[in-house]
Formats: C-alpha cells, sequence, structure tokens
C-alpha cells in the first residue's frame, strides 16, 4: 500500500498525489477540481442531498425492480455516513405520504435490519448463519471465486456485462447483485462467502451486513429457500437486452430445481 508523505504545499498536491496513487477513488468532496478527473461517484453532502431530492418515492415502487427504473441510488451515502436512514425516512414521508413512500421506506427498513443483524451475530455473519436448504453439503460448494467469474469470461452475456459493471463502477442494481450471486452459488457451486468478498471490494456501498447478509438470503443460509432466476425472468427486468436463448438460465424453474439442487 502507498504510503501517504508527510507534507504537501497546497491542496492540489494532495489531490495530484491520491489521482496517481488511487485513480479509481471516489470524489473527495462537493466540488471536482477539474473536467479531466472523473471519479467513480461523486461525495459530499451536497451530492447526498441533491441526490436525495431527485427521489421519485411513487416512480420508485412502481419500477424499482427495471435495471432502468428509478431507483434512489442513496445507498453508498448511507454506508458511508453521509445521509442518514432516518432524514431519508422524514423526506420520503414529507414528499409522498405512507401511501406513496411505504414501499421505498420499506426497503430502507431493511438496511436498517441489516445492520441489527450485523450488531448482533458480528463476524460470524462471515459464516453461514443456518443450514443449507439445497440438499446439498458445505463441502459441495468451491471456496474460490473462479477467475472468469471475477474477469467477466464467461461467455455469458449477463455476467459478464455485470462483472465489468462491478469493477468499473462500483455499483450494481440490486436485481443484478441478486441474479450475479445466485449463478455463483447455484449454477457454479461456488460458497457465498467468496461472492461476497468479491462484491466488497469492490462496491463503494458495500457493507458487511447488507452485502453479506443479502449474499446469505440468496444461498438459502438466512432465508428459507434458495433464490434463483431464470432467462424469462432476467428478459423481463432487463427489458430484453441480455436475451440468451440456450443459455443455461433458459429453463422453467421446475428444471433448474431439478437441475441444480438435491
Amino acid at each position: 500500500m502507498a504510503r501517504l508523505p508527510n507534507n504537501f504545499e497546497d491542496r492540489t498536491s494532495l489531490i495530484d498525489f491520491c489521482r496517481a496513487t488511487f485513480p479509481e477513488a471516489v470524489s473527495f468532496g462537493d466540488e471536482v477540481p477539474d473536467a479531466d478527473f472523473e471519479p467513480r461517484a461523486r461525495g459530499g453532502r451536497r451530492a447526498a442531498e441533491e441526490a436525495l431530492h431527485e427521489v421519485e418515492p411513487r416512480l420508485y415502487a412502481k419500477t424499482r425492480n427495471s435495471f432502468d427504473g428509478a431507483v434512489t441510488r442513496l445507498s453508498a451515502y448511507l454506508r458511508h455516513g453521509v445521509l442518514s436512514l432516518s432524514e431519508c425516512r422524514d423526506y420520503v414521508l414529507d414528499l409522498a405520504g405512507p401511501g406513496g413512500g411505504g414501499k421505498l421506506i420499506n426497503e430502507l427498513a431493511w438496511r436498517d435490519y441489516f445492520q441489527r443483524v450485523l450488531d448482533q451475530q458480528g463476524d460470524s455473519l462471515r459464516h453461514n448463519l443456518e443450514d443449507w436448504k439445497t440438499g446439498l453439503e458445505e463441502a459441495d460448494y468451491a471456496d474460490t471465486l473462479p477467475d472468469d467469474i471475477r474477469d467477466g469470461t464467461t461467455g455469458l452475456p449477463f455476467i459478464d456485462a455485470m462483472s465489468a459493471e462491478l469493477r468499473e463502477t462500483g455499483y450494481l442494481h440490486n436485481q443484478a447483485r441478486m441474479k450475479v450471486a445466485a449463478y455463483v452459488v447455484h449454477f457454479r457451486r461456488v460458497h457465498w462467502s467468496a461472492g461476497a468478498d468479491w462484491f466488497l471490494t469492490h462496491l463503494l456501498d458495500g457493507d458487511l451486513g447488507s452485502n453479506h447478509a443479502s449474499w446469505q438470503w440468496v444461498a438459502s443460509t438466512f432465508s428459507h429457500k434458495p433464490y434463483i432466476f431464470n432467462q424469462s425472468n432476467l428478459d423481463k427486468v432487463t427489458a430484453g437486452r441480455f436475451h440468451d436463448p440456450g443459455s443455461v438460465f433458459d429453463a422453467s424453474y421446475d428444471t433448474l430445481n431439478d437441475r441444480l439442487f438435491r
């Protein structure tokens, strides 16, 4: 890891050093110094408030599962404490009321819940909270993430595109996170913890509570059944962007369940 020098002549020299040393860093504040610097995300309280004020709770409720839906992109600000859950809740209630803002408030509640799970479980969240409900044993799952998933060279358009997006932007739509996790754990039989650690190294909004608990939910070690998807469902949420006839996803749920689980 690069060592930070003790002294800089001015703020500009510090920024220049950080750009060269940490080229994928998030913006340091509310203002980007020049047009040549394109951070992976805009940081600062001002940017967070602007993002919050762009939220449309009713449209979010209707479209949030679509890759082109009106998602909030507030997660990184919440993760790093730039926004609080309570102020987001209050803003949504003031804007749309319980009827219009209920779905978004439910999602904020999930984030709160996962933090409470982390408070209770601590580092044990890195391990299975419950038994698998897949009919498989712990030893059936590989310990390490295959390189083709990490590098985006599986040959599956959806998985490869999401792997690249994760690495390049530090963000994935929630549906993408669930489906990539399902592919890793159930279609490739890789232990959920290997995938969760991979996500955590890239996600700008990544935290142990939301990330690892969600991977366990997909895996079935923190839910009553494993989560999977098929090509039809993928086409629905992506408007057919990754339509891939004959892929490993192109089957009925009954067929996939018979194929993937015991």
